[in-house]
């Protein structure tokens, strides 16, 4: 058994990249870009009205003309226009090329118009209301590097600079697998010595999240049987998340499985609670890296934030979230296991508190709907106190 610090370490050590493919734009939402965006023009790209009103040429104004005669109107979408007596104006709306010959845009609150005809009702200010070109960037300057995780403001920029396909990082070909006689699809109705399939359905919709479309596999506590679909699985998967078959019962084969198909164990057993039987190892052949969690619930869901989530970012190479929260209690945490507590957060005085979430233990999953996350408190000498800082994982 080693500690949780060295088992965090070794399963990001094995972080491994997943190679790049094209998205459409649409499609492009909570992935990672894999190439560098650059602006394909200006921005703006081109001197651009930022009010409705009048668009005058300031040399008028200088001459002391209160009253301008309106030569015509620019709309957004035409193209630019041009002032042909610099004593006239135009009359332009917001988002419109402004004009040639003009230098100052007045809004409409500013200007009364009648029989065709603006008038200032005050003074205005040259070069006013005028989006200047290439203010925002320059032709050819980066955008967005390597590496941005794309959001709602990237896809605006991606589709500004027309990138309809987008490069990003592939993901993970991903299969979930779950082992136990005890369990029966959701849909029906279990026999008294049965409970339905919940691990494998919370990881698949936890990986949908991260952009993941997974498969699923049920197996039943049969040697054989679980050695067959895994050498299976492990030829055409990135990575496999095993849910149940770790711990020391005499049905659990997922170990001495693993080992005669070929994969190296990393570690099997950390100094955790819950989660304490999870394996971790790589195929030699295939690289495909697996997550074996222990059955219950809680420990299952722990493990996936606890370990996967980050493995993921490594990969993705994505920089990972050091969150910290106050404690409201004291606890106390005995050697040797680091604990992983479900806790609520909520806000007090402009910082993050936690409150514990009571449960009867990592097979009761009702609990794991009333947290926010889990705060990781490693083993030390006395408490931790009231007020103090813990690393906090968060799972909503």
């Amino acid at each position: 058994m080693i500690q949780f610090d060295e088992a965090f370490i070794k399963v990001i050590e094995h972080s491994i990249d997943f190679g790049t493919e094209t998205v459409s734009l649409k499609n492009s939402i909570g992935r990672v870009l894999a190439e560098t965006i650059c602006a394909d023009r200006d921005f703006p790209p081109f001197n651009r009205s930022t009010k409705d009103g009048i668009a005058i040429n300031y040399k008028s104004v200088l001459e002391g003309r209160k009253i301008l005669k309106i030569e015509g109107v620019c709309s957004a979408g035409m193209p630019q226009q041009e002032l042909k007596d610099y004593t006239n104006c135009l009359e332009v709306m917001t988002g419109a090329v402004v004009p040639k010959n003009t230098d100052t845009i007045v809004m409409y609150e500013h200007i009364t118009i009648n029989n065709g005809k603006a008038t200032f009702l005050k003074k205005p200010e040259q070069g006013i209301n005028i989006h200047a070109k290439g203010t925002d960037e320059r032709e050819g300057v980066v955008l967005l590097p390597i590496g941005t995780l794309i959001d709602a403001a990237e896809v605006g920029i991606l589709a500004t600079v027309g990138k309809a396909k987008v490069k990003v990082k592939r993901l993970p070909r991903t299969s979930v697998i779950s082992t136990g006689n005890e369990l029966v699809a959701v849909e029906k109705t279990p026999l008294p010595h049965q409970i339905r399939k919940s691990n494998t359905i919370s990881l698949e919709v936890a990986l949908y999240k991260e952009g993941i479309f997974s498969k699923q596999l049920h197996l039943a506590d049969d040697k054989q049987e679980i050695k067959k679909a895994l050498h299976s699985t492990l030829e055409h998967n990135d990575v496999l998340l095993l849910s149940g078959g770790v711990s020391k019962g005499k049905y659990d084969y997922i170990p001495e499985v693993m080992e005669q198909l070929g994969v190296q164990k990393i570690f099997h057993r950390v100094a955790q609670k819950p989660g304490k039987p999870f394996w971790f190892g790589v195929h030699e052949k295939t690289k495909t890296v697996i997550f074996s969690f222990p059955g219950n619930p809680v420990s299952t869901f722990a493990n996936y934030h606890v370990y996967f989530l980050p493995w993921l970012r490594k990969s993705l190479r994505l920089p990972q979230e050091n969150l910290q929260v106050l404690l409201q209690e004291e606890i106390e945490v005995k050697s040797p296991l680091t604990r992983f507590i479900q806790v609520k957060t909520f806000l007090q005085e402009g910082c993050f508190c936690v409150e514990l979430i009571n449960g009867n233990g990592s097979g009761d999953l009702t609990t794991l709907s009333k947290a926010d996350g889990f705060i990781c408190l490693r083993p030390k000498v006395g408490v931790y106190k009231i007020g103090e800082l813990v690393p906090f994982i968060k799972v909503k």
